[in-house]
């Protein structure tokens, strides 16, 4: 395979150049990943019969991986990572194809398991590559447009399956393996018809674990287990408590997903404009108003209207996390960043691990508290987003280093 470097890439045809590349990795991972969310609540009730313990589990499973996203350091001394990257997406598409052919307890976790190796692999690899072949100046804006990429793909998605499902009365195998086959021929495409692309700057290919990085890896594991709540339960009390149909649901994701093709690539400008410390305080007060609202549906029993307005208004929040990538980007040593890509996708699913599985146990005895818990973690993330300083940079990562500078002064 033919290895180009970055400032060689500008000769080559738009399409084929790094950033077509990582358009091309955004559009593919979402059609499976997104369409196994979207029907996943509905399949597991109506064919498995789980309950609020059982999808705790289902999801704890599924983080396993992430929490061993460390291992892509010890792949990528083989591997190199836009290979890798493109394998996982391989993975990904393939066990989702074949989900709904194992409804069993045991063949959901095996399957769940399986795509989540992809997934995570593949996260762990593209935040990486987006950090090594995106420019500081235009990467708050470029990942804004190429999350906007990811949700234009999957409303396509989504558009299907809302006028499609009821009107030729299609099964969760059909909907999975087209899916699921798409992100494979994607990724196979991408595989043969790019060449390898090397960044000015190897990557270091072991672990690291840096005391400067403290903040971005506390603020990682606080992201992880607020995120956990959203992903596990806000989908799935739509469908409990309200009861959600499968197009009800994915129509609710098609809204969500409509926003933030708009929303996404501003979200890139207002990071770019007012920084990185502003967006994320923005973001993490907004979180604890919507999961403290979330908290309300179940005390004083708001009604699907307000539920559903909620959830929108947490993806646009949500969406503001790109402003910890670009963060780290300009605190980080250039050859840290594939492993410490890999070292903070293992921190941010420490409490996936268990999360997931004890609050589907609190769920059954109070929702609400879970919700009420939420917002406890993003009142802690705004207060560490505090100590980010208004112009981040190498050896000025927090405000202690800040005003040690102007004392030294």
């Amino acid at each position: 395979m033919k290895i180009v470097r970055l400032e060689d890439a500008l000769t080559l045809p738009f399409w084929r150049r790094p950033i077509g590349l990582l358009f091309m990795m955004a559009l593919a991972m979402p059609i499976a990943f997104n369409t196994w969310s979207a029907l996943l609540n509905n399949f597991v009730i109506e064919v498995a019969g789980f309950d609020g313990s059982d999808i705790g589990l289902l999801h704890t499973v599924r983080e396993i991986p992430g929490f061993l996203a460390v291992g892509v350091i010890a792949l990528i001394i083989f591997i190199r990572e836009q290979v890798l990257g493109l394998v996982a997406l391989v993975m990904l598409g393939v066990a989702t194809g074949i989900t709904a052919f194992f409804p069993s307890m045991t063949g959901i976790l095996t399957l769940t398991m399986l795509s989540s190796i992809g997934f995570h692999y593949y996260e762990t690899v593209n935040q990486s590559l987006q950090l090594q072949w995106i420019e500081k100046a235009r990467a708050p804006q470029m990942i804004g447009w190429l999350m906007a990429a990811g949700s234009a793909v999957t409303f396509v998605a989504y558009v299907l399956i809302v006028m499609t499902w009821q009107a030729f009365d299609l099964s969760y195998a059909f909907v999975y393996m087209v899916s699921g086959g798409a992100t494979v021929a994607i990724a196979l495409f991408c595989l043969f018809a790019y060449p390898q692309f090397e960044a000015p700057h190897p990557q270091l290919k072991m672990f690291v674990l840096r005391r400067r990085y403290w903040l971005y890896y506390t603020l990682q594991f606080m992201a992880g287990a607020r995120r956990q709540i959203f992903v596990v339960f806000a989908g799935f009390m739509m469908v409990e408590k309200f009861g959600f149909d499968v197009h009800e649901i994915t129509s609710l994701y098609l809204l969500t997903l409509m926003t933030n093709i708009f929303v996404a690539p501003v979200i890139g400008r207002v990071v770019g404009v007012f920084g990185e410390r502003r967006a994320l305080l923005f973001e993490y007060a907004g979180l604890v108003l919507v999961f403290s609202a979330y908290g309300g549906v179940y005390f004083f029993g708001w009604g699907v209207a307000i539920a559903a307005t909620l959830y929108v208004i947490d993806h646009i929040f949500f969406a503001l996390a790109l402003a910890l990538k670009t963060y780290f980007q300009k605190i980080a040593d250039p050859q840290d960043i594939a492993p410490t890509a890999a070292v903070a996708f293992t921190i941010n699913h420490i409490a996936a691990v268990f999360l997931p599985v004890l609050l589907g146990l609190l769920w059954l005895v109070s929702p609400a508290a879970v919700f009420v818990l939420a917002a406890g973690m993003a009142s802690v993330s705004f207060a560490l987003a505090l100590l980010i300083p208004r112009h981040p940079a190498k050896g000025h990562e927090t405000v202690f280093q800040s005003r040690l500078e102007i004392a030294a002064e």
